[in-house]
């Protein structure tokens, strides 16, 4: 079946997998939430800033939209029929997708819990790497589910550099 007609029209079969592909991302987002909340008005106030660095209330509506489009994406990939031809491919995507999601509950913990610019570089610098890796399983299964993973990609490429910038200044 070719990406132009594949649909994932959801039904009520497909519903618990909807809502297991949306709550995944926001449950890392939470629990790296639990990491970031006491610090993000304490001790990252006291990080010397890059001029680049956006104003702390960015991020929740960022993450959000983030969390929300890895989450169609994995529901796109995930609710994908299996065909001889990718069903490898799409046990492997799914596998990736839940390490990095792991990895990306992890920066908060390594970055704000440990309160350590350079064990959140070292974590970041890893996730965009399987990431990218992602985008790229992903789109073997679904181009779509690829694209909606790119704005992703370009945020935590953007975390990436203002990681390292705070770990250089601090």
């Amino acid at each position: 079946m070719s990406n132009s007609t594949y649909t994932t029209a959801v039904s009520l079969q497909q519903t618990p997998k909807l809502l297991v592909s949306l709550a995944a991302p926001f449950l890392a987002g939470f629990v790296g939430s639990l990491a970031t909340s006491s610090s993000v008005t304490t001790w990252y106030n006291t990080l010397t800033q890059p001029s680049f660095s956006p104003p702390n209330w960015v991020f929740g509506p960022v993450w959000t939209v983030l969390y929300l489009l890895m989450g169609i994406a994995l529901y796109r990939v995930w609710a994908r029929p299996v065909s001889p031809r990718n069903a490898e491919g799409k046990q492997q995507a799914l596998l990736l997708f839940a390490v990095h999601l792991l990895l990306n509950a992890g920066w908060s913990i390594a970055f704000f819990g440990f309160k350590s610019p350079a064990l959140g570089l070292l974590v970041i610098v890893i996730l965009l790497g399987l990431i990218a890796l992602l985008v790229r399983e992903f789109y073997r299964i679904d181009k779509a589910a690829a694209y909606l993973l790119l704005p992703y990609l370009a945020w935590v490429a953007f975390a990436t550099l203002l990681n390292f910038s705070l770990w250089q200044l601090n």
